[in-house]
């Protein structure tokens, strides 16, 4: 499995005003589920990573820069 760099998006968590925990409760997400993912012990199921985009108001065409960078 590859091994990504989630700072970007934790940045623009903290930029938009949540926490991990609050960004899980806003996306119905499991909390050790987003820490397994965020630490690439597992990876982000689209689904999971459209409700992010949605709630963080990242672009289409920006998901990449905050998802998939080694």
């Amino acid at each position: 499995m590859a091994t990504y760099n989630y700072s970007k998006l934790l940045g623009r968590i903290k930029e938009k005003g949540f926490t991990q925990a609050s960004l899980c409760d806003e996306i119905r997400m499991n909390r050790s589920a987003f820490t397994e993912r965020i630490n690439s012990k597992r990876s982000f199921r689209q689904s999971e990573i459209e409700n992010i985009c949605n709630v963080l108001d990242i672009e289409h065409e920006d998901i990449s820069r905050y998802f998939f960078t080694h």
